[in-house]
């Protein structure tokens, strides 16, 4: 067996499971999940009969590169919506199936374990689970940088010493962030591109929430327009992005990997023999999705919707607040995370993730520990009447 697959902690939805494991939920509430990060707005009809229309497809192989008129479609919605018009659908964008598997298979790519050390591959801490494992799966160590509340959820970069990242080979960042949903600027931007300039490493950049904002007048930026931006070449930076959160498909697995046109040829020849091709149904329903902008817009209001009304009612007992992107309520508990999310299950049927298990302890701290992460994902209806439970359950403690 693989040795590294030792080094692989159980995911936070397993964790969760253990953590419940005797619990009796309350029968006087029904279940509301607030748990995991999938979207419950309905899926738009015509991405379904554009999904439908496409089964003809079934009948051949498809390519790992994508029909052209996917890859056309994706750099169509990178023009309208960060100014890429210049983007090359042929070398410079990649469809995947979701950003999951991608940001996994990434670092089995780019990772290089003959240089004489361990490769080390920095992400965020609170983080997404993959990063971790895909540092290990590809032979190299994990190393986190904490983001704080103190600091306002910004990534420390001078956390790390030379000599660390003189070993760094891959960076993930993720933005907006998943839980805080914090968005990096172009501020940030330039010292990330300065630390990849000096110390040679490849930034992966996560954007599967980026289209997960409040102020239609100031959507997130991308890692590739911050480049464009800065007057830099996409050169050691590859983005992720996603129809799940977007287009509420998150059955579809379905997304693209842009940047880097070297990097992106040598994650062509990988994926060709992982043998990760997509449906050509999902293919045609994919090319409908991105081609359409206005079932994001009644996307987007639902989530402003949601947060609107719920985030007073979580904050009135928890400190917590409207984070930049994405759709997470990051809230901070009066007693120990894990307690809080078993009690609020017993008591009132709401099932929450704690924040430990979400992060790994970094300079002596879990920066998770004493959250939770709320995910305003079911309806309006839900989402409130879970808050009024969680300000019940608060006011009690």
């Amino acid at each position: 067996m693989n040795p590294h697959l030792s080094k692989l902690q159980p995911y936070p939805f397993e964790k969760l499971r253990q953590l419940f494991a005797g619990v009796t939920p309350n029968p006087q509430y029904r279940e509301i999940k607030l748990s995991i990060g999938e979207p419950q707005h309905a899926t738009p009809e015509f991405i379904k009969q554009a999904l439908t229309a496409g089964l003809a497809g079934l009948a051949n192989y498809p390519t790992t590169q994508g029909t052209p008129a996917l890859r056309q479609a994706i750099a169509a919605w990178m023009g309208r919506r960060y100014g890429l018009e210049g983007i090359n659908p042929e070398t410079e964008i990649l469809p995947v199936n979701g950003s999951r598997e991608a940001l996994f298979a990434f670092a089995q790519t780019v990772i290089d374990p003959s240089k004489g050390y361990v490769p080390l591959v920095v992400s965020p801490n609170p983080f997404y689970q993959i990063y971790e494992g895909a540092a290990y799966l590809a032979g190299a160590e994990p190393r986190f940088i904490n983001t704080l509340p103190e600091n306002g959820f910004a990534l420390d970069l001078d956390a790390l010493s030379d000599a660390d990242w003189s070993r760094v080979q891959l960076m993930y960042v993720c933005s907006p962030g998943n839980p805080t949903g914090k968005v990096l600027n172009l501020d940030d931007w330039k010292q990330l591109f300065a630390l990849s300039d000096k110390y040679g490493f490849i930034i992966a950049s996560d954007e599967c929430y980026s289209e997960l904002f409040f102020d239609e007048a100031n959507p997130p930026i991308g890692g590739l327009q911050a480049a464009k931006l800065l007057g830099r070449s996409n050169e050691r930076l590859v983005m992720f992005s996603s129809l799940s959160k977007r287009s509420n498909v998150p059955g579809m697995r379905s997304g693209f990997v842009a940047g880097d046109a070297a990097i992106l040829r040598q994650f062509l020849l990988y994926r060709t023999y992982h043998g990760a091709a997509m449906s050509p149904a999902i293919q045609a329903a994919s090319v409908a999705a991105w081609n359409d902008e206005a079932h994001v817009l009644e996307n987007r209001r639902l989530y402003v919707e949601k947060f609107a009304q719920v985030t007073p009612v979580v904050a009135s007992v928890l400190k917590t607040g409207m984070p930049d992107a994405s759709f997470y309520l990051w809230a901070r508990t009066p007693i120990a995370d894990t307690e809080f999310a078993r009690r609020l299950l017993a008591e009132y049927n709401v099932v929450v993730l704690p924040g430990s298990f979400l992060a790994r302890k970094a300079n002596g701290v879990n920066p998770g520990t004493g959250f939770v992460r709320i995910a305003l994902v079911a309806s309006l209806a839900e989402t409130l009447e879970a808050a009024d439970r969680i300000k019940q359950f608060v006011s009690k403690l």
